[in-house]
């Protein structure tokens, strides 16, 4: 199983990769988890990754390819793998499609979170004040959500014109999300 898990900041797709990649016995990969393994790895692309983040700006696409590159050609990856917060831009839904066919493999299916946006910001308040996030404001949220949106919207619309998009709704309990996400993948296999 090779998929991509998709949705606004606050959907919950972290805590569904787990349970998610648990199920399949698959890695979860998240480019933040590669970001922060690379660091401390001290990496050559570490290095140059932790420049940009000590900046606060965003780790150029090709540091974070050749790290998502490294990451699904490792023995543990050779199952399948669950990719969370890649792609995030069109360049890299094609640099994607390059490194799995390179592995003879291809893309089984994209699951996309969806929920209100209203929800989702009164849910990442609440996880700012749990949290002690003070930097979390409603504002930055709202933009955050907006950057989402427009760079994200894309990409789901290719994958939708691939015929691999699956949507699940991403707000209730987190067990009812989970069984949303498995019984989508069962029908995605039984296809």
């Amino acid at each position: 199983m090779r998929l991509i898990l998709m949705g606004p900041p606050g959907a919950g797709k972290g805590t569904q990769a787990k349970f998610v990649a648990t199920h399949f016995g698959i890695p979860a990969i998240s480019t933040g988890d590669i970001f922060r393994a690379n660091v401390s790895q001290g990496t050559p692309l570490g290095v140059e990754a932790k420049r940009y983040m000590d900046a606060g700006e965003y780790v150029p696409d090709e540091v974070t390819n050749s790290m998502v590159a490294n990451r699904i050609t490792e023995p543990d990856a050779q199952p399948g793998f669950l990719l969370d917060g890649y792609p995030r831009t069109l360049a890299q839904v094609e640099e994607l499609d390059s490194m799995i066919a390179a592995t003879g493999h291809a893309l089984d299916v994209v699951v996309v979170l969806t929920a209100d946006e209203d929800v989702l910001v009164q849910r990442l308040l609440a996880r700012a004040v749990t949290e002690g996030r003070a930097d979390d404001t409603e504002d930055v949220i709202r933009r955050r959500q907006e950057i989402y949106g427009e760079q994200t919207a894309p990409l789901i619309d290719v994958y939708r014109d691939r015929g691999l998009l699956v949507e699940v709704d991403g707000l209730g309990e987190v067990d009812e999300i989970t069984g949303r996400i498995f019984a989508a993948l069962a029908d995605v296999h039984q296809s």
